[in-house]
């Protein structure tokens, strides 16, 4: 099973020139608190940060900065963890667990941003594995019936 998958598709981005005002409201009006910063090269929209809610409050807020001032770009964590969307899951999780991170960019064969990988889909897919583990046990005994008719 691939990233691509089992990733959110939704995408939510702003550029690297947005201020940081204007990207939270972003996040207001979406309901998110993670955002892919991007860059437009060759005309393709590759990831070049990220900004979490969290960013925004620890680096801007608690040191009473001017959200107006300061831009997506100066803010992002750069280079993020990346994962391709035809990535193993497994693979993706552990290098997700080795770093801490709950969310990554998915881009596409040309490096576009073609979604996000969250903890929460990776526990979707497994709630979803599961089901289906006990709905086969729990049907084995009715399978037996009818191969003995």
């Amino acid at each position: 099973m691939t990233v691509g998958s089992i990733c959110t598709r939704r995408i939510i981005t702003v550029e690297v020139s947005v201020d940081i005002a204007a990207a939270a409201e972003v996040m207001r009006e979406n309901k998110i608190g993670y955002l892919i910063v991007t860059d437009k090269k060759n005309g393709n929209r590759t990831p070049a940060g990220v900004i979490t809610d969290r960013d925004i409050v620890v680096k801007i807020l608690a040191k009473d900065v001017n959200p107006h001032a300061l831009t997506a770009g100066d803010v992002m964590t750069r280079e993020p963890l990346v994962a391709r969307e035809d990535d193993g899951i497994s693979e993706t999780l552990h290098r997700m667990r080795v770093l801490g991170v709950r969310r990554v960019p998915v881009v596409n064969a040309r490096g576009q941003v073609a979604g996000v990988l969250s903890i929460d889909d990776a526990i979707d897919h497994l709630v979803s594995q599961l089901a289906d583990v006990a709905g086969a046990t729990r049907n084995q005994p009715q399978a037996k019936k009818r191969s003995r008719a």
